[in-house]
């Protein structure tokens, strides 16, 4: 089983904090829509005719598609692959681009799982990150979702945002819950170099939150969501049982996926594979028939080092004697004394022969994955 991303590169304004591929020039949106089609079937052999149990479309901002654009995307992955009639499909959705009559759409194109880029509850917060709804908006859309028959409902939100408080944070983790949305998706908000936000920190008029209070923020969230009953299945993720994010999921499994669109990566245990984040660049390759890619064989080190990174995230932990067995790696013996020691600091457990993080080890979480990395030769 492998999926399929679309990224749709366009959005109506930059929030700040961003550093994902997108234009707020839509002039061209149209003739992306058919590029995508085209770049579907110019790597329809990518994934060696895997059955597709998962589509993701993501961005920039997908509900800036019709419903006309969305049903010709789908229509044509379906006529070039095998997609599962019980497949996950989900959009990625601002709370500004939802009506009542695109929800209905939506789920007529066969839309089955929103994740609604909700963020905060605080209006002041949700301005300051240049975001374009608000928070009355963001819950009213909400139950406009529900009722359009949507029973597979993600939210984001983000921590660590400068004027944030705990205070305030525990507020915006408690009115998600009052949403009762099938999935959670949390971010500690990273300043990236080439956004507002990070130009903004470099000319010294933004102050960063400290590690330590994102740290906190982070312990408050899985304290609450926990007590609500929400599965902690990936650093970033909780879900109420049986909702996990299939697609998602897939990428910290190791499972074969292809990405369709600028800046789009694809993956099929060999190659992975980096599309151009140049939308006038893309659009005039995929004109000549060519996928403009850059193409990586993984090297018996990356994909350990995958295996381990990807893995160690989530609530299954890294299994040894996979790598053992599939990757004649022994990290437990390669390992041994840095495995005892964070044991001994009660940052991870060994259950038989997985690696699985604690509640404390998940905060270093990225560490940890690197001090277990092997060195290329």
């Amino acid at each position: 089983m492998a999926g399929v991303y679309f990224h749709i590169p366009f959005c109506k304004q930059a929030c700040y904090y961003c550093d994902f591929h997108f234009s707020t020039n839509r002039d061209i949106k149209s003739g992306m829509v058919e590029a995508l089609k085209r770049e579907l079937l110019l790597q329809r052999h990518f994934l060696q005719d895997e059955n597709i149990n998962t589509i993701y479309f993501g961005g920039g901002t997908p509900s800036l598609l019709s419903q006309e654009e969305l049903s010709g995307l789908l229509l044509t992955l379906k006529e070039l692959f095998a997609v599962d009639a019980r497949a996950e499909i989900t959009l990625e959705a601002n709370p500004d681009d939802l009506t009542e009559k695109y929800l209905t759409q939506l789920k007529q194109v066969g839309i089955n799982r929103l994740s609604i880029g909700i963020q905060t509850f605080h209006n002041d917060l949700l301005t300051f990150m240049n975001r374009a709804h608000n928070a009355e908006t963001a819950v009213q859309i909400f139950s406009y979702a529900r009722a359009a028959g949507f029973d597979n409902i993600s939210i984001d939100l983000i921590y660590a945002i400068p004027g944030q408080d705990n205070d305030r944070w525990q507020q915006d983790i408690e009115q998600a819950l009052l949403l009762k949305p099938e999935h959670i998706s949390c971010y500690s908000l990273t300043i990236e170099t080439k956004t507002v936000f990070g130009k903004w920190s470099l000319a010294g008029k933004l102050k960063v939150v400290e590690d330590d209070i994102a740290a906190h923020q982070f312990e408050m969230l899985m304290d609450t969501l926990d007590k609500a009953g929400y599965e902690h299945y990936e650093i970033s993720n909780f879900a109420q049982p049986g909702f996990q994010s299939r697609h998602n999921s897939s990428y910290w499994k190791q499972e074969n996926y292809l990405g369709i669109g600028p800046s789009a990566h694809s993956y099929n245990g060999v190659t992975r594979q980096f599309n151009i984040s140049n939308n006038h660049l893309y659009l005039k390759a995929i004109a000549q028939n060519v996928v403009p890619a850059q193409k990586e064989t993984l090297t018996a080190e990356d994909k350990i080092n995958e295996y381990i990174l990807t893995t160690l995230r989530t609530q299954w932990g890294t299994d040894m004697a996979y790598l053992k067995q599939n990757h004649n790696h022994n990290i437990l013996e390669n390992n041994s004394a840095y495995i005892q020691q964070i044991i001994a600091q009660g940052m991870a457990l060994l259950n038989r022969d997985v690696l699985v993080l604690t509640r404390k080890g998940k905060l270093v979480a990225d560490k940890i994955a690197a001090d277990l990395f092997v060195d290329k030769k």
